[in-house]
């Protein structure tokens, strides 16, 4: 059973995880950074548009960015037309999905771990002649490395496990858009429940380890870090 597995859908899963978790890494220290500290009038705005992927059903933004990245749009026509890029079926447009649906799982808790921080050593950061990006990377993140690190890990770990959009945006092509996920309900619709025990058990595992490591890690940390 072990030897006759494909084991494509969960290499492309691992894949898939890790490239999301690190343009979140990008995308999301930065957002948290100016969530945690502005005052600006348009920050509801930014956390209400952060969030919603928290409360919108997966299948509903996988439908609408099917919509916008289709050849037939608009945006979809320029995007193919001026750099050739494709993002309907295809693995960058589920990393693009990937990476909007799991960003509050990034940068929910570097803004809490940042908010939570006392401003007096951002002010004494500045006070030492030291820029912005200088502080947020050097004092402010490494004193928030259980929020960090749970940024990262929650972020891996529901790309992981996404099905709504990855099935709209991306389709089940495999070698190219079947994530595990996808895996597992073909073959449940085909009755081949041994193949789809291997799919989820292996996911399950791997789930639970990353889990318990982030929660003993976490022990290890002294709260104010």
């Amino acid at each position: 059973m072990w030897t006759e597995l494909d084991w494509g859908p969960l290499w492309l899963t691992f894949r898939l995880a890790a490239i999301t978790t690190g343009i979140l890494l990008l995308v999301g220290v930065p957002l948290a950074a100016w969530l945690a500290t502005s005052q600006s009038r348009f920050k509801p705005l930014a956390e209400t548009l952060v969030s919603m992927p928290l409360v919108l059903p997966p299948s509903v933004l996988g439908f609408y960015l099917l919509l916008a990245f289709s050849p037939n749009s608009a945006l979809g026509g320029w995007l193919l037309a001026s750099f050739d890029l494709r993002l309907v079926f295809t693995f960058e447009g589920l990393v693009l999905g990937s990476v909007l649906f799991s960003l509050p799982f990034m940068v929910h808790p570097l803004q809490s771990g940042l908010s939570a921080l006392p401003h007096s050593l951002r002010d004494a950061a500045y006070t030492l002649g030291r820029s912005r990006s200088n502080t947020l990377f050097t004092v402010l993140l490494p004193n928030i490395k259980g929020s960090l690190l749970a940024g990262v890990v929650r972020s891996f770990a529901h790309t992981v496990g996404e099905f709504g959009v990855v099935l709209m945006i991306g389709g089940n092509i495999p070698g190219v858009t079947k994530v595990a996920s996808i895996a597992i309900y073909d073959e449940v619709e085909s009755l081949n429940y041994a193949a789809a025990n291997v799919y989820a058990g292996v996911l399950f595992v791997l789930s639970f380890i990353i889990l318990l490591a982030v929660y003993l890690f976490n022990r290890r940390v002294p709260r104010a870090a």
